[in-house]
């Protein structure tokens, strides 16, 4: 097939067809060859101006600007899995698109959560893993690693909860290990006073600037899958913080509104807002407009709605620290 034909049908398809069933042949025409993959990426637009998903790297770019995108988590107690799935329909019993995987390890006094592309691979040496999660001795703190690193010369971390054993070298321009790329902590409730649960979370979010001029389009996950390096006072960071809810006297309960995408109260529920401007260093946010909320829906069921700064893979690693019961935050 002649590339422009090809280019024609892709870009079709990338402008017209929302929902995966569609545009999985976007993913099938990238899969043919290397020709076929490069001009594939040419046509297919970054989440951040489209909203879409389309491949795996997808996933760490940022989300929509002027939406969210609606996901579901499904949780195995058994086997302590968690699995991502993006939303294709309004319903909360529909799995949807099939994103991402974590599954939750004990290790000594410490706990991880492995983040897999595949649902059966959590091996740190596999090309699945893209990073994990890594929680103190009380739970409250967590430390949010990714495969890649997130900026030009990031070094991976040191010690031995970051080194990834057996793993696969993709390039020599991109090294093998983890990289610390944020942080979530809970705050003591050392009164033990009824209300929920207090967070605050400092991330390295992907850069959400436009493409280059002499590109008509942003190939996903080329130019901005590198994340912003922090300078010295802080700025390039973004700290989300969780919306205060108020207290609901002929409910009497704590209750912030969900707009629907939440229907069983639960202290796992949160919605962070950001606290930082970073167009402008120590500057305020908007800390009216949610930027990832989290919510039970059911027994295993949970929504998480996230957009702009934040990428799949930050959402859900958010997300997955509010599971397990935290002594010292209720």
């Amino acid at each position: 097939m002649l590339p422009e034909l090809l280019g024609e049908i892709i870009r079709r398809v990338e402008g017209s067809e929302d929902q995966w069933p569609h545009r999985r042949d976007v993913v099938s025409c990238a899969c043919v060859s290397k020709k076929w993959r490069e001009i594939a990426q040419e046509m297919v637009r970054s989440p951040v101006n489209s909203g879409k998903i389309t491949f795996p790297s997808c996933l760490k770019l940022p989300g929509p600007r002027e939406f969210s995108n609606q996901c579901l988590i499904k949780r195995n107690k058994k086997t302590s899995t968690f699995y991502l799935y993006l939303a294709l329909t309004p319903s909360f019993t529909d799995k949807g698109k099939f994103l991402l995987a974590a599954r939750r390890f004990r290790t000594g006094a410490y706990t991880e959560y492995i983040i897999s592309l595949d649902a059966d691979d959590f091996s740190q040496g596999s090309n699945a893993y893209v990073g994990k999660l890594r929680s103190d001795f009380l739970g409250t703190n967590f430390t949010v690693y990714d495969s890649q690193p997130p900026h030009n010369g990031a070094k991976p971390s040191n010690g031995k909860a970051s080194r990834r054993f057996a793993s696969k070298q993709i390039s020599p321009q991109v090294p093998a290990g983890n990289f610390e790329v944020g942080h979530v902590s809970y705050k003591f409730n050392l009164l033990k006073s009824r209300g929920p649960r207090r967070m605050i979370s400092t991330l390295r979010c992907p850069s959400s600037s436009p493409p280059p001029p002499s590109a008509d389009q942003n190939p996903c996950g080329v130019v901005t899958k590198m994340m912003k390096k922090p300078n010295k006072d802080g700025s390039g960071l973004t700290i989300l913080k969780n919306k205060a809810p108020r207290w609901h006297e002929h409910l009497q309960c704590w209750c912030l509104n969900f707009h629907g995408r939440v229907t069983v109260a639960s202290v796992k529920n949160f919605q962070l807002a950001a606290t930082v401007d970073q167009s402008q260093p120590g500057g305020k946010g908007d800390e009216e407009t949610v930027l990832l909320q989290f919510g039970k829906v059911g027994d295993d069921t949970f929504t998480m709605d996230y957009r702009q700064p934040l990428s799949a893979f930050q959402a859900f690693a958010i997300c997955l620290t509010s599971f397990g019961t935290k002594l010292a935050c209720e």
